[in-house]
């Protein structure tokens, strides 16, 4: 289905029209028209941004995204050159997950004569006579005390932080159960009557160290791409001096102007241009270009690439906050620190299931006590059991946890996800559209078709002599037409033939490439079968005179992308209906719909149309994405569903796009739609765990199996626990990107 919005000048200004001398008469459609959209530089303000864990604090349900958003604080510091904060950075990160190593390490040392001293245990072991002696509960009590204070250190001033937030969570969970079982066992040794439960106690804050020792480290694993990704940029910069001289110096000393050396082997230093050398760039950490680029004098290089083998001079253009790798790491930790819908929903149920566990623990007590006719620490454990058990630790990071994974991966394939709550919209998405011009084409004039008419003569041949003689102009047609040969001859008696095309001698033949115009004027009526069908698809289509005599003619036209059809194909695959909008003529855009396998393109739309266009599409009832190059999109990108811009390169920081794909690659908008679907089905697997395992577990907890000798110890609850985090964290970690 095709449809228009017809303008009068249509013919000048859907299409990039071209005035080279001989090609003014005829004009495609593929210039990518109107203002370019306001774009900046994104601050890299990690210091300033996010909150820090308080002194003693670790990391707990109510910020279950801090050490996430640590790791990625030191990326920006790293990208921005300062190298001694990202080490003191990563230093405090290790110090927290060695204190829960230490710690645990420590209390399960020191489990092992309460475990033996336990009278419960001697029995259970037979042993009783044996390591029975006076004293023993002051002993119990002592070694206990240790325990309780060094091991439940961290939760008892998480519970204080939690207060003092007014958000009680796991840490004031775990830390109520403790204190309440220290607190009746200790006084069960000075003289109340009842049984204590000191191994029970020492064995349960083990389990919840043990816990949360694999949990920290799972959950900065989950930042780690990043954290590699800000360990690319080298530890110095071999800055030329105006003299030839070659100083060493630190990243935060480079300016832009600054010109450096990069050796074989080495890693750029940042963002700048190539003024001296020739050689291949690897990219693929920071663009997902998987094979190396080759960069000579005035290409672009990206800081922390690797250079590979002969050295190159660059000018330095952009340092510290203003690089691809700071704005980079931002976009990923602004993502990663931003609210969703999911994680709303999973953040209320954590707080409700706090109120649950600590509402059901004084409730497990109490019914034990008035209607189960058991002792004081028997109603005690269970209440200890059910606050354990129920912790929602599992319920908080089963978001964060995938947020995490899903953005890293993302970035490290040079997809840059701005609004997370547009990536996760993504995954309902059931139209895309694309801007033709740049996304689906190359936005650049090729060569398409060459028709011979003289039999003396092959492609290549027609080629070689029409490039030798355009080699010397500087329009498009002409370097498309020099691009399509792989060499040319040498031309003498070069004139230009103003509105008309251009000649030179060419072995000693005059050649001419020109216009129908000139033919028109000269008496020449071009015939070939397949001249006609070049003019329906929009083409333009130039000839090739030589000694006066038609030789042939080469067709040209904005190149379509080798990799569009594939996308094209692989959305429809996906359920997803593709569209191509564009200015251009309702022939060059079926053309170009052809090519792909699309069924569907709007032509002759202006851009300041494109917004309304998309709104049409919405109207159907369709959820949608929109992807162009960010340059006259802006408006049609903020109106979309989804707003995708395709191609940004380096300027990663373009204001009306919710998804940046660095790469000129529409299967990456394939992929990028692709993992919102991946990372949605990991939330709703990690929150589904996570409450049924509450629902399970919770009435286990507090004895209602108990007549049939089903009864969960304290520890065992905290191991359960632990479990559903580990689980939770695990499951994450199994995100994968498909490209």
């Amino acid at each position: 289905m095709a449809s228009s919005n017809r303008n009068p000048d249509s013919a000048s200004s859907s299409g990039m029209a071209h005035d080279h001398a001989g090609h003014d008469d005829h004009a495609t459609h593929s210039a990518q028209d109107g203002a370019a959209i306001p774009s900046r530089s994104r601050q890299a303000h990690a210091l300033a941004a996010g909150e820090h864990p308080q002194e003693g604090r670790p990391p707990s349900l109510a910020n279950s995204g801090e050490p996430m958003q640590h790791a990625v604080h030191s990326g920006v510091e790293s990208a921005t050159g300062d190298g001694s904060a990202h080490a003191a950075k990563g230093d405090h990160h290790a110090h927290q997950v060695a204190d829960f190593r230490r710690r645990f390490w420590v209390a399960l040392i020191l489990t092992v004569p309460i475990l033996l001293l336990s009278t419960s245990i001697q029995e259970l072991l037979g042993l009783r006579d044996r390591l029975a002696f006076s004293g023993e509960g002051y002993v119990l009590l002592a070694l206990s005390t240790a325990i309780f204070v060094y091991g439940g250190w961290p939760f008892l001033t998480g519970m204080v932080s939690e207060t003092r937030q007014r958000q009680p969570g796991m840490m004031t969970l775990i830390a109520i159960a403790i204190t309440t079982s220290y607190a009746y066992s200790a006084a069960t040794v000075l003289g109340l009557r009842g049984e204590p439960f000191f191994w029970e106690l020492a064995t349960l804050i083990d389990v919840m160290l043990l816990g949360h020792w694999i949990e920290m480290r799972s959950v900065l694993g989950a930042s780690r791409a990043l954290e590699e990704l800000a360990s690319l940029m080298p530890a110095v910069a071999h800055h030329l001096l105006p003299d030839g001289s070659i100083h060493d110096m630190p990243l935060s000393a480079l300016r832009a102007g600054h010109h450096v050396l990069v050796r074989p082997g080495e890693k750029v230093p940042a963002d700048g241009l190539v003024v001296d050398g020739q050689s291949s760039v690897n990219e693929a950490m920071l663009t997902g270009e998987s094979l190396p680029v080759l960069k000579a004098a005035g290409a672009t290089v990206i800081g922390g690439a690797i250079n590979g083998e002969s050295s190159l001079t660059v000018e330095v253009h952009k340092t510290g906050a203003d690089s691809y790798l700071a704005q980079v790491i931002e976009l990923v930790r602004h993502a990663q620190a931003s609210k969703s819908r999911t994680q709303d929903l999973a953040n209320r149920a954590a707080r409700w299931l706090t109120i649950v566990a600590l509402v059901g623990g004084a409730l497990t007590f109490a019914a034990w006590m008035i209607f189960g006719n058991r002792p004081v620490d028997f109603a005690i454990a269970r209440a200890v059991t059910v606050m354990v058990i129920a912790c929602p630790h599992a319920l908080g990071l089963a978001v964060p946890l995938v947020v995490a994974v899903s953005t890293s991966l993302a970035a490290q394939h040079g997809l840059l996800i701005r609004d997370r709550t547009a990536f996760e919209n993504a995954r309902n998405v059931d139209a895309v559209i694309f801007d033709k011009t740049g996304t689906l084409t190359q936005g650049s004039f090729g060569v398409t078709d060459s028709l011979v008419f003289d039999a003396e003569y092959s492609t290549a041949t027609l080629l070689r002599i029409a490039a030798s003689v355009e080699v010397h102009s500087e329009h498009p047609l002409a370097t498309a037409i020099v691009a399509a040969s792989p060499e040319v001859d040498p031309v003498e008696d070069f004139v230009a033939l103003p509105g008309k095309g251009a000649e030179g001698r060419v072995d000693g033949q005059i050649v001419r490439v020109v216009s129908p115009g000139y033919l028109a004027e000269h008496g020449f009526s071009p015939s070939h079968p397949d001249l006609e069908p070049l003019a329906a698809q929009g083409k333009t289509v130039v000839y090739v005179l030589v000694e006066d005599v038609l030789r042939g003619a080469i067709a040209l036209a904005d190149v379509v992308r080798p990799e569009a059809k594939g996308a094209v194909t692989r959305l429809k695959e996906m359920g997803i209906h593709p569209i191509m909008l564009t200015g251009d003529s309702q022939q060059v855009a079926a053309w170009v719909a052809r090519d792909v396998g699309l069924e569907e393109f709007i032509a002759e739309v202006l851009p300041d149309q494109k917004a309304a266009k998309v709104k049409q599409v919405q109207a159907r009832g369709r959820v949608v994405a929109m992807v162009g190059d960010g340059v006259n999109d802006a408006p049609a990108l903020a109106q979309a569903d989804v707003g995708i811009a395709i191609g940004a390169g380096t300027d990663v920081a373009i204001e009306a796009a919710d998804i940046v794909l660095v790469r000129n690659d529409p299967n990456d908008v394939v992929a990028i739609i692709g993992l919102a679907r991946a990372t949605y089905r990991k939330m709703v697997q990690n929150l589904w765990w996570a409450t049924a395992y509450n629902a399970v577990a919770i009435p286990l907890a507090a004895g209602v199996l108990y007549e049939r000798g089903v009864m969960l110890a304290p520890a065992a609850g905290a191991a359960l626990m632990a479990l559903s985090t580990v689980i939770v964290a695990i499951n994450a970690r199994f995100l994968r990107f498909k490209r």
